[in-house]
């Protein structure tokens, strides 16, 4: 039996093939084919991604750690003891720690575009991710309907032998009890 997209289109999503979008098609497609449309999206992201994506990546994912939290907690727990109460008038930053903030400004101007890239990142790949997921689900319901067709099938034929079957079988025993109704004796 050969099917067309448009066939499988109109059948199973009730639409024009002119209305499906480019996901549908691949999907419907794949459908005729035989062919999965599932894929380890991870690969082909990593496949694109410049070294600049992955340092802006580890950036952030150190920058959004405990681990870097406690370390900068620590770092300026230090640097306010060490110059407010340690080297008391030859601290070379005394209170209140102009080079500090400084220090923690410069830090948060470059971090924080940083994490914003890495975030759009994040959010381009949801969005990788979540098509992905339509196309499988898409074929997987697609699937199911021609499965349920096949099984349709399959009991309207056997509907169809068991009605012959009776049909025969009412003609045998029409057959039987006639010679043994004309032989009977009459009441």
């Amino acid at each position: 039996m050969n099917k067309t997209v448009a066939d499988l289109a109109s059948r199973w999503l009730t639409r024009k093939p002119e209305t499906l979008s480019d996901v549908e098609h691949k999907v419907l497609q794949s459908a005729i084919d035989r062919k999965a449309v599932s894929r380890n999206v991870n690969e082909s992201v990593e496949l694109h991604e410049s070294t600049s994506d992955r340092l802006a990546d580890g950036i952030a994912r150190i920058g959004g750690s405990w681990r870097f939290i406690l370390a900068f907690l620590a770092f300026l727990v230090v640097w306010t003891g060490l110059n407010a109460w340690l080297l008391g008038r030859d601290s070379f930053d005394p209170y209140p720690f102009i080079f500090l903030n400084l220090i923690l400004s410069m830090l948060a101007a470059i971090q924080a575009p940083i994490i914003m890239m890495s975030q759009n990142r994040q959010a381009e790949r949801d969005r990788i991710d979540a098509a992905h997921d339509y196309a499988v689900n898409l074929k997987a319901e697609i699937e199911i309907m021609a499965l349920h067709e096949k099984l349709d099938e399959i009991r309207f034929q056997e509907i169809i032998l068991l009605r012959d079957q009776l049909r025969e079988l009412t003609e045998q025993v029409g057959r039987l009890a006639a010679p043994a109704s004309g032989s009977a004796p009459a009441r």
